[in-house]
């Protein structure tokens, strides 16, 4: 794991950027925009939002990902911390608005990338380890065949998978000499990134429950942090952060060239769970899928855990007041980084939004299927050691039928997480909100649609998890007034009704299935 020499000082930025200089405290009355920090995995996005909830602006900076080994992702998060500051100045200049102008921030984030840092200087440990990071998948396995699986997912309401946090710390403090002594006497920070960026700017180490309930260390039923599952993962209780309210003044910003002192950070989420708020559902059964690197699938399952038997997590969506609201997620792991392996992999295409019109020039696949675990298989199936898988090519196949078979395999790994989802809750859903950049595809979104059997509905703002973040911070600040208010301003762009001939969708899905099987 690579090392950082960089320095960094605690609230400021990086010693080779530009210094701190003191600025003005407290947020002025004429503030009325909402800063939203969108922390992703390939880019920063910062969004600002008005009191009608409209999105005035947005700024993305990418950053980028390093590959070490097969397998192996990470981020320098010195890198990641200077695409915010990049991004906050300029969703600013973008906007042509002063940053006195800012009422609150919110941070929504890649959840399970997590990393270290120390607890004086604030100088990271090391590289973070990215969500699709799996060189803790024989340490996973080794935990099941100690027979832990049932007591964790017990606790956790999460399966034995790298994909969390939980081992990625245990494999970082053994492969940094010292790294578990410092830990154990609380000189080094644990965190995933709403950490990382609330330490930035506020001097806080503090998470949420939702990022929390993504490490395997905290209990779900108290949404408090486990002794038990910190001694089972050995993780030292001292270098976890504390965990607060998704909707809470945790800081104040200070000692940043890019904003004044004494903005309030008020809002911490996950990015799924930030699009669940964002997407405005906030009533049990409700559901959405935000189409980016990944996949996912959240659904509102209210104030008590609802445990899975089909592969699915049981998941924080948020926590307001002291009250957790509680979802179940599926996840894929490989969504949009489908299209960018076609891209930049097989340079079948130079950007892209060039797969949809690639995609259409065919009126199906030509039996081609594709499965994209290029990070191995999420939910419902858990299997971390899967691959790609490419089947069904013949002379005839083109570009155009693997770009097709490639937007149909996303579409069928959420058929199949939406399926096990039915089979927890006993029944289906009514309709899927959609959101991300990939929702953008209308052959995607139409093809979902068929192979679910239940409508894609897209809203207006498609940025929703930025948004969801903004709303928590807007309404732990009075930016608005209630939960109502934010849900009457969710509005729908287009419903995507299923169509198509049902003998070919049973078809897809038969040959899709058998694919799972081999890859």
């Amino acid at each position: 794991m690579a090392g950082n020499d960089r320095g960094v000082r605690l609230g400021c930025a990086a010693s080779n950027l530009l210094p701190c200089r003191p600025r003005r405290r407290g947020v002025p009355m004429s503030a009325d925009l909402i800063l939203a920090i969108d922390q992703g995995t390939t880019g920063t996005t910062a969004m600002l939002i008005d009191r009608d909830i409209s999105v005035l602006a947005t700024r993305t900076v990418d950053f980028p990902n390093h590959y070490p080994a097969p397998g192996l992702v990470e981020h320098d998060v010195v890198e990641i911390w200077q695409s915010v500051r990049g991004a906050i100045r300029g969703v600013l200049h973008k906007a042509g608005v002063s940053a006195d102008r800012v009422k609150a921030i919110g941070i929504t984030n890649q959840r399970e990338t997590s990393l270290f840092w120390d607890a004086s200087t604030g100088e990271p440990l090391g590289r973070a380890l990215v969500w699709q990071d799996r060189r803790t998948a024989d340490r996973c396995e080794a935990l099941r065949e100690a027979g832990h699986e049932d007591e964790v997912r017990r606790r956790t309401g999460l399966v034995l998978d790298p994909y969390f946090s939980g081992t990625k710390a245990a494999w970082m403090l053994d492969h940094h000499p010292g790294a578990r002594a410092r830990a154990e006497r609380g000189e080094l920070r644990f965190g995933t990134i709403d950490t990382w960026l609330a330490h930035r700017l506020t001097g806080a180490h503090v998470t949420d429950p939702s990022n929390a309930s993504r490490t395997l260390l905290m209990d779900l039923a108290s949404t408090s942090w486990s002794d038990d599952l910190c001694e089972l993962f050995q993780v030292p209780r001292a270098c976890l952060p504390e965990i607060v309210d998704s909707s809470q003044v945790v800081g104040h910003t200070r000692g940043l060239e890019c904003l004044p002192d004494g903005i309030p950070v008020a809002g911490l989420i996950g990015d799924q769970q930030g699009a669940l708020f964002g997407q405005a559902c906030f009533a049990v059964g409700l559901a959405k899928c935000t189409y980016g690197t990944g996949a996912f699938i959240l659904l509102n399952t209210g104030d008590k855990p609802v445990p899975s038997e089909h592969g699915m997590l049981t998941t924080v969506a948020w926590r307001l007041g002291g009250r957790p609201t509680f979802a179940l997620e599926g996840s894929a792991f490989i969504a949009g980084a489908a299209v960018q392996w076609l891209r930049d992999g097989l340079t079948l295409i130079e950007h892209a939004a060039e797969v949809e019109s690639l995609a259409a020039s065919v009126p199906d696949a030509g039996g081609v299927v594709f499965v994209p675990a290029l990070a191995g298989l999420g939910a419902p199936y858990w299997r971390p050691h899967a691959r790609g898988l490419v089947r069904g090519i013949t002379r005839g196949t083109t570009k155009a039928h693997l770009a097709r078979a490639v937007l149909d395999g996303v579409a069928h790994q959420l058929v199949d997480i939406l399926g096990a989802m039915a089979a927890d809750l006993g029944g289906a859903l009514q309709e899927m909100r959609v959101d991300g950049g990939a929702s953008a595809n209308a052959l995607l979104m139409q093809r979902q649609a068929d192979l679910l059997g239940v409508p894609c509905v897209r809203p207006v703002v498609r940025e929703t998890t930025g948004l969801g973040s903004g709303l928590l911070a807007g309404l732990a600040t009075g930016f608005w007034g209630s939960l109502d208010e934010v849900a009457d301003s969710w509005s729908v762009d287009r419903r995507f009704e299923p169509s198509g001939d049902a003998d070919e969708i049973a078809r897809a899905r038969e040959a899709w299935l058998a694919a799972v099987e081999i890859a």
